[in-house]
């Protein structure tokens, strides 16, 4: 695919991908991460042509003008779909596949100082919501959907849903029969076990303090432990 195709193909990420997106100009006119992305497709010419300072400045101009920070270093994909994209970072040697989406505040960062693959690579079609980081050499699956404001620092499998700090995963999603299965949560369930005794105890004390009362005989005292002189 050609230079303008795979404009033409931002273009039409963003009219599909975004439904208060009203046609192709409003698009080229008004998104920044439209802006960004044929910004760095410049940059990234030129930097893999080796030419000195103008790469980082164009990622420079670009994360001035956009709010959205991608160094020219960067592999993206076609079809890649920045929404609103403020606060966007995208380290120099993350690797984004075909038909991504990032939200505001996504991080695509390093965790080494080695010149090195430091950075995340995203498989096809992956969904990254607003505010999560991706940290590392880590590889996301295809398809899979990272929740906002999730960190990230393990490879995750295809098809998958994270969510946390730390992300885990809680589902897959089951393309042969378009269903999502959840897995367990043996944390949030020990967490509403809690919760159900809790309830279940407060209950207790109420109905005990109701019949004290109805007895006219006084609540039980909370011992005390003196502390002992030195």
């Amino acid at each position: 695919m050609g230079t303008f195709g795979s404009i033409r193909r931002d273009i039409q990420a963003a009219l599909e991908r975004d439904p208060a997106a009203r046609g192709p100009i409003e698009v080229i006119l008004t998104y920044p991460g439209f802006h960004a992305r044929e910004l760095h497709r410049l940059a990234h010419s030129l930097y893999r042509r080796r030419v000195p300072v103008l790469p980082r400045f164009i990622g420079w101009f670009a994360r001035w003008f956009t709010g959205i920070e991608i160094h020219p270093g960067a592999r993206i994909g076609e079809g890649l779909f920045i929404d609103h994209g403020m606060g966007v970072v995208i380290g120099e040697t993350a690797e984004i596949g075909d038909d991504c989406h990032l939200t505001q505040g996504v991080t695509l960062g390093g965790t080494s100082n080695r010149r090195e693959q430091r950075h995340p690579t995203l498989g096809r079609g992956v969904v990254v919501g607003a505010g999560a980081q991706l940290l590392g050499a880590i590889t996301i699956g295809e398809r899979a959907r990272i929740g906002a404001g999730s960190v990230v620092v393990t490879n995750v499998p295809a098809y998958a849903t994270v969510v946390g700090v730390p992300g885990k995963v809680v589902a897959y999603y089951d393309p042969g029969n378009d269903t999502t299965v959840r897995l367990p949560d043996p944390e949030w369930d020990r967490i509403e076990e809690l919760s159900q005794r809790l309830e279940e105890m407060t209950a207790r004390i109420v109905a005990l303090e109701t019949e004290l009362k109805q007895r006219n005989l006084p609540a039980p005292e909370t011992s005390q432990v003196r502390p002992t002189r030195q």
